[in-house]
């Protein structure tokens, strides 16, 4: 307790400078994969990505980040053996955070899109491991995160696969795809607005007091749906047919009447990516800020400060402005050949898993949904139609992540439990 009321200050400073190096790591890798798929398909430009992550990750993170940063704060080790040592808890946070944050610096310098969840939960394990003891890993949570790894792509990669095979029917194979995509555009739209609306509705704000019941986020939902679709349906009413590209490729303008709609999209995972990912950044903080300001108590639930939320939002978008360009590269261009068609239908799979998963407050990988959905549209296609090196070397990369968090944060809590202690 002595260690923490004379360096309190200190461990706050710490938490707040490593938790941003953390949330910069976020925007650099995770956001450009949310942003990829709309960059890659040519619907936007790599500045557009940016304008719109910096408005919509951050209202994702603020209006609906606080769930999920309880399930990365206190559900995968057990702060039970710490009571008489909390110092431990709050090196090991500072750790994780540092472990994390340095190795999404190698892998974004590098275009790897690995994921933040893996890094940030595997430094928390390896300083659980280094620093408490085996026991104090709750395995069965860690069991059900490693299966949501397994469950997430599978499902993005489903409801992607859905939605391309429901544009070929209802588009695509019709006697006069052009008008048929400018009937259903709007439809397709609701659906953005309707999903993203309602999960974050459900979720419930509670830390910015609104809490509706069932009936009433249905409702509100469905009215937000129907606002976003009406948009939708005056910008898709502006596409004229382009005769010339037609001649060279026969579905060129229903191509461009999912332009618009993938802006959308866009905004639709951004905000998503924000409500979910943000915990891997501020979780931690929150953790040692709660610890410092309790005087050394490690309680199992803390209020989650507003500030730590903007903190987090803002770490988020510096990072993709700074270096988001080199993951945005892999995963919009390398994976699979992406139309705004194919590109709609990955980024909209990928928003309803991310966004289904931040309901359950289940910290699933944004990386592994949007590979998972950007290869369900090529699968659409065939498997022909997939990169299946590329994908390899993700995977791969994927691997690596969980021990290099693990080892980095276990060296880097023993060099502060030397320093403090």
């Amino acid at each position: 307790m002595e260690i923490i009321s004379e360096w309190g200050t200190v461990f706050i400073v710490l938490a707040i400078l490593f938790g941003l190096y953390m949330t910069w790591g976020i925007g650099a890798n995770d956001v450009a994969n949310a942003m990829g798929t709309s960059v890659g398909s040519g619907a936007i430009t790599v500045k557009q990505a940016i304008f719109i992550a910096a408005i919509f990750e951050f209202a994702g993170a603020f209006i609906a980040g606080g769930s999920v940063t309880k399930t990365i704060r206190k559900g995968i080790i057990d702060p039970a053996p710490l009571v008489g040592n909390p110092e431990y808890l709050i090196y090991g946070m500072l750790a994780a955070l540092l472990a994390a944050a340095i190795w999404l610096m190698v892998a974004s310098a590098r275009g790897w899109p690995v994921s933040t969840t893996h890094s940030i939960v595997g430094a928390i394990v390896g300083f659980a491991m280094a620093g408490i003891g085996m026991e104090a890993v709750n395995w069965g949570k860690i069991g059900q995160i490693v299966a949501s790894w397994v469950v997430s792509p599978l499902l993005g990669g489903l409801i992607a696969l859905l939605l391309m095979l429901s544009i070929r029917k209802l588009i695509l194979n019709a006697e006069n795809p052009f008008e048929k995509a400018k009937q259903w555009g709007p439809v397709y739209v609701f659906l953005v607005g309707f999903i993203v609306a309602l999960v974050t509705l459900f979720k419930g704000l509670k830390h910015l007091h609104l809490e509706l019941s069932t009936t009433q986020s249905f409702i509100a939902a469905f009215v937000f749906g129907l606002i976003v679709a009406f948009i939708g349906k005056i910008l898709i009413e502006r596409v004229e047919t382009d005769d010339q590209s037609d001649k060279n490729f026969h579905f060129a303008s229903v191509e461009k009447v999912f332009t618009p709609m993938m802006i959308f999209t866009a905004c639709a995972m951004a905000f998503a990516h924000g409500s979910n990912d943000v915990a891997n950044g501020i979780g931690p903080l929150a953790a040692v800020v709660s610890i410092v300001q309790h005087g050394g108590e490690v309680t199992q639930k803390a209020e989650l400060p507003l500030w730590i939320l903007i903190l987090g939002g803002g770490g988020i978008v510096v990072g993709l402005a700074t270096m988001g360009y080199r993951v945005m590269q892999t995963i919009g261009t390398k994976i699979t050949e992406l139309t705004p068609t194919r590109g709609y239908c990955a980024t909209l799979a990928a928003a309803t898993t991310v966004v289904l998963a931040s309901k359950t407050g289940l910290p699933v990988s944004t990386t592994h949904i949007a590979v998972g959905a950007v290869m369900g549209v090529g699968l659409a296609r065939g498997i022909g139609a997939l990169d299946l090196r590329v994908i390899g070397n993700i995977v791969i990369s994927w691997i690596v992540t969980l021990p290099a968090g693990g080892i980095l944060a276990a060296i880097f809590f023993f060099i502060l439990k030397g320093i403090f202690g």
